[in-house]
């Protein structure tokens, strides 16, 4: 008898072949890592929670939001909605308060699940009023339904819970940062995720018994899957950049953690604090590109087999492409010199292809104009991972996905990432930057991660940023610039100096021709990475009036 396709279904295996081996470490309100689960704990207990959540009238098919921080009940309570084919609703709670509550609400979610603060929250600010099943995780104010505890004891000693999900089923809902759009809730279905683990699996060449140090909650969700132990860090995992070395070198010692997973933003604070990690044999970075300093940097920290992987994705579908930071580093000065980041070549059987740029919907595969290799336009990816809709999200879906009928008669869909980019001759991918974040000028286009690296190398800068002013398809390029620390900005009339002459080596880059000194970039709140240009390309108008 084969398993249900269930996330959740390799854990009754794991927990039976090693019931006592550690499935994660958890810090505890003093930071001190007092909190554990075993395999069999986390089997048994989420058996328990997807029995009593059933009684609670929250099982097969029925959206749960989930606002609960990093924590055992965390990850006991996914893989209790998992194993009852309930559909976990996902969304960042570091996102902006009005788009939070747009976010709960076109989710029509039917059970909401969260601390105390989240209960009274939605309270107060009218999330997800839809929600009729309520659970608090925690001390409970009065409110809320019964406790999560009070779940769990009222199903001890129910058995197996595992639902007999089928691939097609909804999994759960994942909403986007938003950091370049309107948040938007990914529909995953239980074939995704589980392409998600064998693709991870395979690319990465991960072995059950690695210790795993997450620094986004959600991809510990993978680990029991893939047999190793998590260490949830010590951190907020909406702040990487805040996050304290201190505290995950500790972690990484007293653990011996193998691999580790981190923002660009996160990669940096380890490569500032530059103290070695002797036990990481694999490092993963995605959600923005890494600078090739922080690779670099990283790289001396880690013992000399050790791997760098940088990951291309998003969301809606990943992993996409991977390089390893040895041939990263090999394309530095390609990047430098405004080719785009080389994010490596796609994951297996994950097929990529480059289209013409079109800001409209794309129906069907047939209208599109496929570019050659070392043409810049669209990247588009189908494969299993490939999601193939947003929930209630009509227009975006159509924006976003392509149907492709192939040689057999079958449909797939082909998922538009809304990226740019281009193949070179080694069937490598380049990231160019987002398509809506393209500066379209008199003279033709200008991409963000083709000019802004060749900018950053200025000592005195600490990151740039493209965007465009005016009339669209005549736009005037800007670069805005924020300084390095301690940079004072009365200097800055001599690092524009500076800036004229690097981009004058460059013909795409010598269109650049307003310097703008910015105090401090936004940012994404996920990954602390992604720079908001739409905000920046507002400013950079105001600016620019203000001088006519």
């Amino acid at each position: 008898m084969t398993d249900p396709c269930n996330i959740a279904a390799a854990l009754p295996r794991l927990a039976a072949a090693a019931p006592g081996r550690v499935a994660m470490h958890c810090p505890g309100r003093d930071g001190a890592y007092s909190l554990t689960l075993t395999y069999g704990e986390l089997d048994a207990r989420s058996d328990a929670i997807a029995a009593g959540l059933a009684g609670h009238g929250i099982g097969r098919g029925t959206r749960t939001v989930v606002m609960v921080r990093p924590s055992p009940e965390f990850f006991l309570l996914m893989f209790a909605l998992f194993k009852a084919g309930a559909v976990p609703v996902l969304v960042d709670p570091g996102i902006a308060r009005h788009a939070l509550k747009q976010c709960l609400d076109e989710a029509q979610a039917e059970a909401f699940i969260g601390i105390a603060l989240a209960h009274l929250a939605r309270r107060l600010l009218g999330w997800a009023r839809s929600a009729d099943k309520l659970v608090t995780v925690g001390t409970r104010w009065g409110w809320g339904g019964p406790t999560l505890a009070q779940v769990e004891r009222a199903g001890a000693g129910s058995g197996p819970q595992l639902a007999d999900t089928a691939p097609d089923e909804v999994a759960g809902i994942l909403f986007t940062s938003g950091s370049t759009g309107v948040p938007k809730g990914v529909v995953y279905r239980h074939r995704h995720f589980a392409a998600q683990v064998w693709l991870l699996r395979e690319a990465f060449g991960l072995e059950p018994g690695g210790v795993d140090l997450p620094t986004f909650p959600p991809f510990a969700l993978f680990d029991p899957a893939l047999g190793l132990t998590s260490v949830i860090p010590d951190m907020d995992p909406t702040r990487p950049a805040r996050a304290d070395p201190r505290k995950l070198h500790a972690a990484i010692a007293r653990f011996g953690v193998t691999q580790l997973f981190g923002s660009p933003a996160l990669m940096k604070v380890l490569a500032d604090h530059g103290a070695p990690l002797p036990t990481v044999r694999r490092v993963t970075s995605a959600g923005a590109p890494v600078p090739a300093e922080v690779v670099a940097r990283i790289r001396t920290l880690l013992p000399d087999d050790a791997q760098f992987w940088t990951p291309y994705g998003a969301t809606e579908c990943l992993p996409v492409a991977v390089i390893e930071g040895r041939e990263l580093e090999g394309t530095r000065a390609d990047t430098e010199s405004g080719a785009g980041t080389c994010v490596g070549r796609p994951v297996p059987p994950n097929q990529v292809r480059i289209i013409a740029i079109d800001d409209a919907p794309i129906a069907d595969w047939s209208a599109v104009r496929e570019l050659a290799a070392g043409e810049v336009g669209e990247i588009t990816v189908a494969g299993p991972t490939a999601t193939d809709a947003y929930f209630n999200r009509e227009a975006a879906t159509r924006a976003a996905k392509i149907s492709e009928r192939l040689g057999d008669g079958s449909v797939r869909i082909v998922h538009r990432m809304g990226d740019v980019g281009w193949f070179d001759a080694q069937g490598r991918l380049w990231f160019c930057g987002r398509k809506t974040q393209r500066v379209e000028t008199a003279d033709g286009p200008l991409y963000t991660e083709q000019v802004e690296p060749v900018f950053n190398v200025h000592p005195q800068v600490r990151r740039t940023a493209l965007v465009g002013v005016g009339p669209a398809g005549a736009l005037q390029p800007v670069l805005c610039v924020e300084l390095a620390p301690g940079v004072h900005r009365r200097e800055f009339a001599g690092i524009e100096a500076g800036l004229r002459a690097i981009g004058a080596r460059h013909a795409h880059t010598a269109r650049v021709d307003v310097f703008l000194c910015h105090p401090g970039f936004p940012v994404d709140i996920r990954h602390n990475a992604k720079i908001g240009r739409e905000t920046l390309a507002a400013w950079a108008a105001t600016r620019i009036g203000a001088r006519a």
